[in-house]
């Protein structure tokens, strides 16, 4: 049979191992639960928005190689900005599809009418402002910079995201959404990016936590009064 020393030890190192490893073992839990309970669309903020979004039909619209003879063309979206007709082309220019105007960025009143689209009409605005460069951690992160941002007269301090390049509706982030991303943070452990469930911290914890797991399984079977005996009768 182990050795008291040897079983002494063990205790020690599941010990501290589950008071280490338990505080994330809560917080997985509890980020599990969340997930489990909540909408995912109503985590996207879909209560919020007009589903589809309204989009105006256009006709006579000119052609790209009319509009950009000397143009390589990629790829090509049409967008409506403020009620006018835009091409998209090759992910980088915002051109007039009647006039060939080109535009660089929209404006604030464009950001504006493009929310209006996409979010229900009774939603007051509260302020609107432009944003350049975020950081890592910001709700906005990975998206098209520079942008507007929408603040509503809403609980939950709501807002809403139009790419002012791309002049595109990009994201609404509110409370719920905030608390989904915190928790989904604690969950894969990448206090970065979020979504990269391959990183060391995750690896390490996952390998403790078995460890902790399998010691518990073998102080059981080294402590259990059945196994003593069998093991005394073995001998």
């Amino acid at each position: 049979m182990v050795k008291r020393k040897t079983a002494m030890n063990l205790r020690k190192i599941h010990r501290y191992l589950g008071i280490f490893i338990g505080i994330q073992f809560v917080l997985w839990t509890v980020g599990g639960l969340y997930f489990s309970w909540t909408d995912i669309d109503e985590i996207h903020g879909d209560q919020f928005k007009k589903i589809p979004a309204q989009q105006a039909g256009f006709n006579n619209l000119k052609g790209i190689s009319a509009l950009l003879p000397d143009y390589k063309v990629n790829s090509v979206s049409l967008k409506e900005i403020s009620g006018e007709p835009y091409y998209f082309v090759n992910h980088e220019l915002l051109i007039n599809a009647e006039t060939g105007e080109k535009l660089d960025e929209i404006s604030e009143a464009d950001a504006l009418n493009i929310a209006g689209r996409h979010m229900k009409d009774e939603l007051q605005v509260k302020s609107v402002e432009k944003i350049s460069e975020v950081g890592d951690h910001h709700e906005y992160r990975g998206g098209s910079l520079p942008a507007y941002v929408i603040s509503y007269e809403q609980p939950g301090n709501l807002k809403a995201y139009v790419s002012a390049g791309e002049g595109d509706f990009q994201a609404v982030r509110y409370r719920d959404w905030r608390w989904f991303d915190f928790l989904w943070m604690m969950h894969t452990m990448d206090y970065q990016g979020r979504d990269d469930i391959n990183n060391l911290v995750l690896r390490s914890f996952s390998v403790l936590g078995l460890f902790t797991v399998l010691s518990g399984f073998v102080l059981w079977f080294i402590s259990s009064p059945t196994m003593i005996k069998a093991f005394k009768k073995r001998k």
